[in-house]
């Protein structure tokens, strides 16, 4: 069974305990909106186009498309760190969508996932649009600059860490135990994802760019960056969606629908 540490979750819920307070009507607003859809939220593995079949990457393809990821995936061995910073994007409504439905998507880095199936350490943070109105993760805002960092310290445990630059606020979750599944160190990732939430993918938001600056990984003690990265872009109903890009030590995915 392919089992994912729900690291973006907990962390997310958690930065509001550290954000500056709200009165209590607006905060519990803000609690309602964002817990009740990461209630059934879900990160899945790359999916191929219109099917639940894991898209397998490997190291030599430049070009893959997922229904639900799009970024830069490095393959090899002994990753254990992986970071970079990226503006918190205005998400906004595609062409075409319902003002009353709402469109989401979230942006992140993880450790595995991809080629390896057991398990996967992530964080990051979810916006959405609803008509005029967007919603982010916790006290995150639009223009935030914000760094997002996982520390794999072993096969079971790590560390989930994301810092609002712009604000000085900053959180971490650490796992010790109660993992089920065993990291492998097979991929290092900066991901825009569409997510699940009730067994099926959100509509997915236009979230203009997102450009995961500094983005590097830790293999065998040595920093590297996603040079050599292979590159997802989602693909739905026969539409290419995003298109996603390296250049030096960052990560830019654009939606392109």
């Amino acid at each position: 069974m392919r089992i994912f540490v729900p690291i973006l979750s907990i962390v997310l819920l958690a930065i509001g305990a550290n954000a500056a307070p709200l009165t209590a009507e607006p905060q519990a607003q803000h609690e309602s909106r964002h817990i009740g859809l990461l209630k059934s939220r879900a990160s899945n593995p790359p999916h191929k186009p219109g099917t639940k079949e894991i898209l397998h990457l490997n190291k030599t393809s430049k070009n893959e498309y997922s229904s639900n990821r799009a970024g830069a995936v490095l393959i090899g061995t002994d990753y254990t760190v992986a970071t970079a910073e990226f503006i918190v994007p205005t998400p906004q409504v595609p062409i075409g969508g319902v003002g009353n439905k709402r469109y989401c998507a979230s942006a992140w880095v993880g450790i595995d996932g991809d080629t390896c199936g057991t398990a996967i350490l992530q964080t990051g943070v979810d916006f959405c649009v609803q008509g005029s109105s967007a919603s982010f993760s916790a006290c995150i805002s639009a223009g935030d600059l914000i760094r997002v960092t996982v520390d794999a310290t072993s096969k079971t445990s790590g560390t989930a860490t994301v810092d609002n630059i712009s604000t000085g606020r900053s959180v971490s979750h650490t796992f010790n135990s109660g993992i089920q599944g065993d990291l492998c160190g097979y991929n290092a990732e900066w991901i825009v994802e569409d997510f699940e939430s009730n067994n099926s993918l959100v509509p997915l938001a236009n979230f203009g760019t997102v450009t995961f600056y500094n983005s590097d990984a830790i293999s065998r003690k040595s920093i590297v960056g996603p040079s050599g990265a292979t590159l997802i872009d989602i693909k739905q109903d026969n539409r290419i969606l995003t298109s996603s890009s390296i250049d030096g030590n960052s990560v830019t995915v654009e939606y392109v629908a």
